[in-house]
């Protein structure tokens, strides 16, 4: 019997190894989308065109996950008496504070927190802008880090909850509060404090796909190496089978 290597074979195994090559293409080509997808809903959208505030989330909305940091304008009336200021905050390696002032947005009856910028103390802060205004502001969830505030009736605050932010002002809140883009006069600038996070199955089908690509891969492989030991092995026993009969008396 014919070595698996001889010439009239050589279609067999160029066609294993074409459809190994396809799948192994296919599953890279799947592979990539899926990061693709996680890099796309992880982009850093602190540095894009600002949306008008509407077309991102409405007063009764939950916040987007898939616009944490997104640049809004956004324009209303501030709410002086709501200003609070948020402890704990770090900038350049000092910790202070988060001056945060609700703003009315036009059109609405709800009003977003704006931190308007960084103090070391709350007794440096400029005082609470008051009149209509137009701005625009890196869009963030709200925080629920689960600290609670020692003291309920001062403004300060341990971290920026809308359910304790509501207890300063006299009407709702927006699900969410936007870091100005420029600090007011006085202040030094908030960093935003969330960038977004990747879903652990954000893109999963693609995952998914590759790994089916790739295991069909292997198994044509399989296919190939069994077909090539078999024939290899049918070849030697028909070899032994002719020499055995050569020596029979």
């Amino acid at each position: 019997m014919p070595s698996p290597l001889a010439p009239r074979y050589w279609g067999a195994h160029l066609l294993a190894v074409v459809l190994v090559a396809i799948a192994g293409g296919l599953g890279v080509w799947q592979y990539d989308a899926w990061q693709a997808h996680r890099a796309a809903e992880a982009a850093d959208l602190t540095h894009a065109d600002p949306m008008p505030l509407e077309d991102v989330m409405g007063p009764d909305d939950p916040f987007p996950g898939n616009r944490v940091g997104q640049p809004v304008s956004v324009s209303g009336t501030w709410v002086p008496d709501g200003t609070v200021y948020v402890s704990g905050r770090e900038h350049d390696g000092h910790d202070g504070y988060w001056v945060v002032t609700p703003l009315t947005v036009d059109g609405s009856d709800s009003a977003l927190p704006v931190v308007r910028g960084w103090v070391a103390d709350p007794d440096d802060a400029p005082a609470p802008p008051s009149g209509e205004t137009s701005l625009v502001a890196l869009l963030q969830p709200p925080e629920g880090t689960g600290e609670t505030d020692q003291d309920p009736s001062d403004d300060v605050l341990p971290q920026l909850r809308i359910a304790d932010l509501i207890q300063h002002v006299d009407q709702d809140l927006y699900g969410a509060y936007g870091v100005a883009s420029e600090p007011e006069t006085g202040m030094d600038a908030a960093s935003v404090s969330q960038l977004p996070d990747v879903g652990a199955f954000t893109g999963i089908r693609n995952l998914l796909y590759a790994i089916e690509w790739w295991f069909f891969g292997l198994f044509a492989a399989f296919i190939w190496w069994r077909w090539v030991t078999d024939t290899t092995a049918e070849g030697a026993l028909a070899t032994e089978s002719a020499e055995a009969a050569s020596t029979d008396p």
